[in-house]
């Protein structure tokens, strides 16, 4: 019998503690939440392998180091509103809601959000609720909010989805850059986002977060 609690602490200790996460709130719910649960059955095995694990449809759950420092670059506090965009099958969910007060899980597909919100409440995660929507589009009648996540890279943020963070508040991203992506935090300060980089990190672009190309004829 594979023992994934093994798995979880080593995952932590090579993966998220050299890559100078250092936050008590995130190695704990990193050691807690069962990273096997919120992958695809056929998957488990390879559920704490420093890659991303595939979901299909150009669509995958971060590898633990970027999941780690994503959630450290978002800052979330106990008291916070988190959107997490492309919430896959709930394990971002599932770490955001050990950090903040409530987490709504966005994904696109009905079926994987109905998945997301079983798996996150046989994970005894009560305070996140999985939502089906477009995710280009957030989640509005439930925001504002303090963070947006976005599990997976983009090319180009949509108006709409940043209009749904709060004054203040913050929206973490893989931004695509050639072979190599950034993630970046961007601050909501007076109505425009302002970015920062946070450090280098790859995924594929979720589909909708595309470029916007200028047709030319």
């Amino acid at each position: 019998m594979t023992d994934f609690a093994r798995r979880r602490t080593t995952m932590v200790d090579t993966q998220v503690r050299p890559s100078d996460v250092t936050k008590f709130p995130i190695i704990d719910a990193m050691l807690n939440v069962a990273r096997e649960d919120f992958v695809p059955v056929d998957k488990r095995d390879a559920a704490y392998a420093d890659a991303h694990i595939d979901l299909g449809g150009g669509r995958v759950v971060l590898d633990p180091r970027t999941m780690a420092k994503m959630l450290e670059a978002a800052d979330i506090h106990a008291d916070e509103m988190v959107l997490d965009v492309g919430a896959g099958l709930g394990y971002s969910s599932a770490l955001a809601g050990r950090l903040g007060e409530a987490v709504i899980a966005l994904e696109e597909d009905e079926d994987r959000a109905a998945a997301a919100g079983n798996l996150l409440a046989e994970a005894g995660i009560d305070n996140a609720a999985a939502v089906q929507g477009t995710l280009t589009e957030g989640a509005a009648k439930h925001g504002p909010y303090d963070v947006i996540m976005i599990q997976g890279a983009v090319e180009h943020i949509p108006d709409a989805l940043t209009s749904q963070l709060k004054d203040g508040g913050r929206i973490v991203a893989i931004f695509a850059e050639g072979a190599l992506g950034s993630v970046r935090v961007g601050y909501m300060i007076d109505g425009e986002v302002s970015w920062r980089f946070a450090f280098n990190a790859g995924a594929p672009v979720i589909p909708g977060f595309e470029a916007r190309r200028a047709f030319t004829l």
